[in-house]
């Protein structure tokens, strides 16, 4: 069991006196460590087999890299927790440094879920599709996938070999005729008993096969089926089959590195450049490459590759299951201590390599190719926006080339399903997982008030950053923002910034001038004159894309609004119905309405639906 003690002292004093004064406190016991500076902020988050040890390491005053020695100067005090075991120690050391992000961390800046290919069971024709996220929907899934397009890819030559159906059970149910699936040969149409349920099932036991990948077994039993469907004079049938055959052949030619000796591993692979970092991971599941994905972890210049990789994979790790082998271009510093790690998330042996030689050899040398061009591309990138956000400085009269632009639109229709918009840009581009949608509330508002959402969005922003961020030492407050609109949204949204005393965060409203053609942007700022950039600018062209991203993300966020309202109904509000019973009731009684009109007897004979759920169902017609 850990047990924390807060070690920290109140002293303005720093640097390695500093740190000498806890060897008194702190025994030998493995544990995490936290090294704050003079504001209580977290620097560093370290594990230690021998927590006295390490420690006495920084308070010795010189023989430090820069990064480390910069890092013990700034150090006002340390807190501590004691753990059982180190395994146990790196396990909570990678939490902690995903959760506090201290400065001094290699961090892993990239933390999205990657797709899988699920398998439906609960119906007597399986659906095959893409799904993200918890795997709470009973069936197979299979992954997971660098990409959605990857997944999109498989899927779709996935329906050409195997015709399995992809459409939803309610759109299943209601089809009368073939869809065009059936038509261009992606679907067997099991919809309208083109096929039986035991064809159908024998088609799904073949396309898990090759998932699982067991392509020759699946190819020789075609081929089998082709060549006596041939001699039985079916020739239009054996056709057909030739056709899965090539299109079985087609995905493994799609799939590129398809490594024989491989059969679930990731390929990691690091490249350091100037202080910069790119990863490369390439997913290979059951003998087959289920595409890469490039990472770009935040790391200091005198990092070195064992440090960073091992840091990378610990947070990488942290919320994905690790496959059975980790194929890794560098050592790490612990390996043993990370296969541990690994081996107790996953509940079985993780083993990682760094091969010399062989196949494994050569699938490193392709992903160390493709970080170190990977990392070229992105260094690039940097420099140009780099320049563009001295452009914005200059353009704007900003102190300084902002590090966090936030840009804010609102979407609706003549007010309903009204949403607000945020998207956030720095020095690496578009920061996606900081983009954050406002579902406006305001029942006071006048549908169509665009002044009135926009304050509403602004003041929620405003609320959350000043609970969450009130000392602005997180970098979560932006350096400048960006709202669609003229004068009277920037008057609108500067009363609010006034409200809440954040009146120095500068503002500029983009409307959208003459003709309302791009080009002609009129820029708005509180005291001074409307004016235009040159035609040409770069920097016009960076707040065009910067305008255009947030009207794409609010727009998308009020389309997905406005579907699931079209898709609500009654029974959403009952308590204790989810999606499964109401597509029984549904289905049963053929609309909301006659399920609110139902008696208690006919709700009860509802297949799935319990007695006492049909009495809630009843109560709460009755009672409305």
């Amino acid at each position: 069991m850990a047990t924390e003690t807060d070690a920290s002292q109140p002293q303005i004093a720093t640097g390695p006196d500093v740190i000498q004064g806890y060897l008194k406190t702190i025994d030998g016991s493995p544990g995490v460590y936290r090294m704050l500076d003079s504001e209580s902020r977290v620097l560093y988050v370290g594990k230690a087999r021998n927590l006295r040890a390490r420690v006495s390491n920084y308070a010795r005053p010189s023989g430090h890299s820069g990064r480390i020695a910069r890092m013990i100067s700034l150090t006002a005090s340390m807190m501590f927790l004691t753990t059982r075991t180190e395994t146990e120690a790196l396990l909570l050391e990678q939490n902690l440094i995903k959760q506090l992000k201290p400065k001094f961390n290699v961090l892993l800046r990239d933390d999205k879920s990657f797709p899988n290919i699920l398998v439906t069971a609960e119906h007597d024709y399986p659906q095959i599709k893409k799904h993200r996220g918890a795997k709470k929907e009973k069936g197979a899934y299979y992954g997971p996938f660098a990409s959605a397009g990857a997944v999109n890819r498989t899927l779709n030559q996935l329906q050409r070999v195997f015709m399995l159906r992809d459409c939803s059970n309610a759109m299943f149910d209601s089809r009368t005729r073939p869809c065009l699936q059936y038509q261009i040969k992606r679907c067997s149409a099991p919809c309208v008993g083109k096929i039986t349920p035991d064809a159908y099932r024998e088609t799904v036991k073949d396309a898990e096969k090759f998932l699982s990948g067991k392509n020759a077994d699946i190819q020789a039993k075609l081929a089998g089926e082709m060549t006596q469907a041939s001699d039985d004079m079916e020739f239009e049938r054996a056709a057909a089959l030739r056709d899965r055959i090539k299109a079985l052949t087609q995905v493994q030619t799609a799939q590129g590195v398809n490594p024989r000796s491989v059969s679930e591993a990731d390929i990691i692979a690091l490249h350091l450049e100037g202080g910069q970092a790119c990863v490369q991971v390439f997913f290979i599941r059951a003998n087959q490459n289920w595409g890469n994905h490039d990472y770009y972890p935040r790391v200091g210049v005198d990092v070195d590759a064992a440090e960073a990789l091992e840091a990378f994979i610990g947070q990488f790790y942290d919320v994905r299951e690790p496959p059975r082998q980790l194929i890794l271009s560098n050592d790490l510093e612990n390996p043993d201590l990370m296969a541990e790690a690994l081996a107790i998330k996953a509940g079985r042996k993780v083993e990682i390599l760094v091969p010399q030689r062989g196949e494994k050899a050569e699938l490193i040398d392709g992903a160390l190719r493709n970080a170190r061009e990977s990392l070229a591309r992105k260094m690039a990138e940097t420099a140009t926006q780099a320049k563009l956000l001295k452009g914005v400085a200059d353009a704007f009269d900003l102190d300084a080339p902002p590090q966090r632009i936030e840009a804010y639109d609102n979407s609706h229709i003549q007010g309903t399903n009204a949403v607000g918009g945020m998207i956030v840009a720095g020095p690496d581009g578009f920061m996606k997982n900081q983009y954050r949608k406002f579902n406006i509330k305001g029942d006071d508002l006048t549908p169509g008030d665009d002044f009135g959402m926009m304050k509403e969005v602004l003041t929620r922003r405003f609320k959350r950053l000043l609970k969450e961020d009130p000392d602005r030492s997180k970098g979560m407050w932006p350096d400048l923002l960006l709202i669609d609109g003229g004068a009277g949204q920037v008057s609108a949204v500067r009363e609010i910034m006034i409200e809440y005393g954040v009146g120095d965060v500068p503002m500029v409203g983009v409307a959208k001038g003459i003709d309302r053609d791009a080009g002609k942007e009129e820029f708005y700022r509180t005291g001074k004159r409307p004016f235009a950039l040159r035609h040409n600018d770069p920097v016009l062209y960076f707040i065009q894309r910067l305008r255009d991203e947030v009207h794409r993300f609010a727009i998308g966020t009020h389309r997905a609004k406005r579907a699931k309202a079209v898709g609500a109904t009654p029974l959403d509000d009952v308590p204790g119905v989810g999606a499964a019973r109401k597509r029984a009731l549904l289905a049963h009684f053929g609309s909301a309405k006659a399920v609110s009109r139902a008696n208690l007897a006919d709700l009860k004979a509802v297949e799935g639906v319990s007695a006492a759920l049909a009495q809630k169902v009843y109560d709460f017609f009755q009672e409305g």
